[in-house]
């Protein structure tokens, strides 16, 4: 997820310049590679719409990495999902991040993790922060990495039974800003960084800031509800993880985060809780 997302103009790679602060959570998916005959692939859990072929990006990413080793893609992935799909949290780059360290292991480890994480760039934006794990910020598309510190973190999740695709809400926030009726892009993270350096976890609540919020309200409006009852329910503070439509929320203890995803039950039945920061073995 994103503690900070700061989305600048549009590059000539057209890609968008940003500045974010990555942050792991242990809500996890699992995927687990064997040897196979040919690459294949299965998905089980939360797993609605996920495809199953050459379009998956955990595909392509075994792919890349057996191009990279110069051996055959002989691989089954098994991925079982419980990050929410198209949902805003990157479920699908941890999978590919997951799927290269899954098939390195297989392979002999032919790759080592500074060209991991050059093939997790090539794969996508947010590909390579997984491999990291923790907490991070993130420039240029989102590839170049800097670990930050990070206190512990307790949150209560909000998923929604529909998705919002990452390029549809990018597309939103340009045309908001061309239209003027987005805000003010959010800035730097400075003030961001401190209060996690500091372990000022309510400082942290006061400053979480997402660009592409604006553009997932407007595109589904119902989810400023859900962001209202989960801070009228305790939580220290709310979001609209990444592009959405996931609402996260910031909570003082485990115990609120249990009593703030209770809350957001009739919202969101798959409504759940999550710890961070996680590390690259286990994060979201």
């Amino acid at each position: 997820m994103n503690l900070h997302l700061s989305v600048g103009p549009v590059r000539p790679d057209g890609f968008h310049e940003l500045t974010t602060v990555f942050h792991a959570v242990d809500l996890v998916d699992e995927v687990v590679a064997s040897a196979a005959p040919a690459l294949r692939l299965s998905v089980t859990g939360d797993a609605g719409g996920v495809p199953v072929d050459s379009t998956n990006i955990a595909w392509q990413a075994a792919e890349l990495l057996a191009r990279e080793a110069g051996v055959e893609p002989n691989v089954r992935l098994r991925i079982h999902k419980r990050i929410p799909v198209a949902g805003g949290m990157a479920g699908g780059s941890a999978d590919a991040a997951g799927a290269l360290l899954a098939c390195n292991a297989l392979w002999g480890r032919p790759v080592q993790p500074p060209r991991l994480a050059e093939l997790a760039a090539d794969l996508g934006s947010d590909v390579a922060f997984p491999l990291l794990g923790s907490t991070a910020v993130g420039t240029g598309r989102g590839e170049v990495l800097a670990p930050v510190a990070c206190p512990p973190l307790h949150w209560a999740f909000a998923p929604a039974d529909f998705g919002i695709a990452a390029g549809r809400a990018y597309g939103e926030l340009d045309r908001l800003r061309a239209t003027g009726a987005a805000p003010a892009p959010v800035g730097a993270p400075e003030a961001l960084l401190a209060a996690l350096a500091g372990g000022d976890v309510a400082a942290v609540a006061g400053l979480l800031a997402n660009d592409l919020e604006p553009a997932a309200l407007s595109l589904h409006p119902e989810l400023r509800a859900v962001l209202d009852a989960g801070r009228a329910a305790g939580a220290l503070a709310g979001i609209v993880s990444g592009s959405g439509p996931t609402c996260a929320f910031l909570c003082a203890s485990d115990r609120d985060a249990l009593a703030v995803a209770a809350a957001l039950r009739p919202f969101s039945p798959l409504a759940r809780t999550a710890a961070g920061p996680a590390s690259a073995s286990v994060c979201a």
